[in-house]
């Protein structure tokens, strides 16, 4: 692997699915997975095979259909789990298992009743065992996030020695802050014995409305996977959402990071997952949102329609949109109007625009927005005063 080309572990089957009311059935899995390897994700982390049968089904099915990604199993740090894992993924093409087990003091105390050295001896365990299935196995330090640095470290050094080809570094209460998170990972790429060997990757949670900053401040510092779901879906508030740190990454060539996604199926992968999930994406979402490329405001409509670039960073065809859209609204201008107004097949002069812009007003003020049903009544009513040409 390039050293500037950074993993994307889509977890939208698994972390993404565990969300109340999300479930898939198998058949809804495959199609998704499918998509995933279209879209040019790295792994596809395909379910909890040991949780039900169900999951152990589709974990089975995904790994036979999966053409590109590595499919990823995961696992808690126990024999069993390891086991099943195993036999569902016999099929991949490429198979990976990702066992782990909670780092922090937290989890060590109240999870877990048990002790730092204890919890090493487990980790240690579970990622030998793996490595007896599989080549690849990834090791996950759970709460990682809110765990000390320096034992951290003596945990990602002894899997290391195990035989872990990544390691996954999870914030995940989503408590860290981009600069906190990002030196978490800085220190484990200077204190940690082996450490060029593996892959660290970024599993963040959005509980502050950080996953995707927390990701990106990880990659910066030297990770080289992220771990994601389509539109942010996931436990609580979601996980760090795909589309956005791939166009992050996309749009700051500078950093001189790149992913293998393919951006441009982006929006409509985002529309197969709220479909299947019933899981609705809120409008103001970044990338993939109703409004991530509209305009309503006259200042912003009549900068972009000069120039798209003056209020727009990405091109909407750049994730698979059409184009950028121009609402009308009372805050809409005549540019706007005009702009709309043409689209559906009249050419205004200036003295029409006027007469039409101030019966849009009167619509506009009555109306959340003015769709071409109402341009063309507007229209109706000025040709009777002044004759339109049509384009």
């Amino acid at each position: 692997m390039q050293d500037n080309q950074v993993q994307i572990f889509d977890t939208t089957l698994r972390d993404g699915e565990q969300v109340p009311g999300c479930k898939l059935d198998t058949k809804q899995k495959l199609v998704i997975a499918e998509r995933l390897d279209l879209l040019g994700v790295n792994i596809i982390e395909a379910g909890f095979p040991v949780s039900s049968p169900g999951d152990f089904i589709s974990v089975t099915e995904i790994s036979k259909i999966v053409k590109n990604a590595t499919v990823c199993g995961l696992t808690r740090a126990v024999e069993n789990d390891i086991k099943v894992a195993a036999e569902a993924l016999k099929y991949a093409k490429i198979p990976r298992i990702h066992t782990g087990i909670g780092t922090s003091d937290s989890h060590i105390q109240f999870k877990f009743n048990s002790t730092r050295e204890k919890v090493i001896e487990r980790a240690v365990k579970a990622v030998s065992y793996a490595k007896s299935f599989v080549e690849d196995v990834e090791f996950y330090a759970e709460d990682a996030g809110r765990t000390d640095n320096a034992y951290l470290a003596r945990v990602c050094e002894a899997v290391i020695k195990a035989g872990a080809t990544v390691l996954n570094i999870p914030d995940t209460t989503g408590y860290c802050l981009p600069e906190e998170y990002g030196a978490k990972i800085k220190y484990l790429r200077e204190n940690v014995k082996g450490i060029d060997h593996v892959i660290l990757s970024c599993h963040c949670h959005n509980d502050l409305g950080l996953a995707t900053a927390n990701s990106i401040a990880g990659v910066i510092n030297g990770a080289r996977q992220i771990e994601c779901t389509i539109n942010g879906i996931g436990e609580r508030a979601g996980n760090t959402a795909l589309e956005e740190v791939v166009m992050v990454l996309k749009q700051h060539p500078y950093l001189n990071l790149e992913t293998s996604v393919n951006t441009k199926l982006l929006y409509d992968t985002s529309i197969m997952v709220r479909e299947s999930m019933g899981m609705p994406v809120q409008p103001n979402k970044a990338i993939v949102g109703a409004n991530a490329f509209a305009h309503s405001s006259g200042i912003h409509q009549d900068g972009v329609i000069k120039n798209r670039e003056t209020y727009e960073i990405m091109d909407p065809e750049d994730v698979g949109v059409t184009e950028s859209a121009i609402v009308l609204t009372a805050r809409s201008g005549r540019a706007a109007l005009a702009y709309r107004a043409k689209k559906i097949g009249y050419e205004l002069t200036k003295v029409q625009l006027d007469l039409a812009y101030d019966a849009f007003l009167i619509i506009a003020d009555q109306q959340k927005e003015v769709k071409d049903e109402g341009i063309h009544a507007i229209m109706k009513k000025v040709s009777k005063i002044s004759k339109i040409a049509t384009a």
